[in-house]
């Protein structure tokens, strides 16, 4: 909406531009065209520098990672791959998992008024979601007594929230694994160095850089794994949060429609 935005008013601003131009003779409208076909040479040196920008830290990027030990690297790599991957299924599942709790309420409220408990039933049965789930095998022991449906909802609502952190841990795991191989990098890149000091048996730059850079390489990619992780990680908890407290709202709500309907 921002970037429509933007254009919007870019698009009116030009447009008001060409409008407001005062009329230009033939002789230099000629000129003009001229000078207007053959862009500036300033606007020309500023867009390349962009595009070698972009494309410099896109191949720095892509050598810094190469240049790491491929021994270390790949499971930094593996761990940011299949992390991602548990991140937007359970990402995806959640948002899936969520719905208007309020309006579920009033549909079985008024269902119930309707058809009886049966009607109801059904309305929990045909949506989706783990509020809907247990909605449903709450009133499904409506005629053991509102005591039994109380148990049932708190125990089914147990068994939803632990399919909710179904797979989370797997991402806490490769949170703590990429700093990990990270680290290890740097211990065997440093180990290296100094064991190509004691066979030169002199001190030198060119001797360490190669340990000492793998090293560092190593450490950068597995923070950054570990941060990108964590972002989702935390996000992911949130949505959990806010679905088990509704899940809880809606609870207290069901019992007073199955009180209503019990009296």
């Amino acid at each position: 909406m921002t970037i429509v935005a933007f254009l919007g008013c870019g698009v009116a601003a030009n447009v008001m531009a060409q409008e407001s131009t005062p009329a230009v003779p033939a002789a230099d409208s000629a000129q003009v065209d001229s000078s207007a076909a053959a862009p500036a040479p300033a606007v020309i040196e500023e867009a390349e520098t962009v595009v070698e920008e972009e494309v410099s830290m896109h191949k720095a990027l892509k050598t810094k990672f190469i240049e790491g030990d491929a021994m270390w690297m790949a499971p930094v790599a593996f761990c940011l791959i299949f992390g991602l991957a548990i991140c937007i299924e359970r990402i995806i599942y959640l948002n899936l998992a969520t719905i208007n709790s309020k309006k579920l309420i009033n549909k079985i409220d008024e269902a119930w008024g309707k058809g009886g408990v049966e009607a109801a039933i059904d309305v929990c049965r045909n949506t989706r979601g783990p509020i809907a789930s247990i909605f449903y095998q709450g009133l499904s022991r409506h005629s053991e007594g509102v005591d039994v449906v109380e148990k049932t909802v708190a125990s089914y609502g147990s068994v939803q929230l632990g399919l909710l952190e179904k797979n989370i841990s797997w991402i806490s795991l490769f949170i703590a694994l990429a700093p990990m191989f990270g680290f290890m990098g740097t211990v065997v890149g440093m180990i290296q160095a100094f064991d190509r000091i004691q066979q030169a048996g002199d001190i030198s730059a060119t001797i360490v850089a190669g340990g000492i850079k793998v090293a560092l390489l190593t450490t950068v990619f597995g923070l950054i794994v570990a941060i990108i992780l964590q972002l989702f990680y935390n996000y992911i908890l949130s949505r959990i949060e806010a679905l088990v407290s509704d899940m809880e709202d809606s609870s207290i709500s069901l019992l007073d429609v199955v009180v209503k309907y019990s009296k």
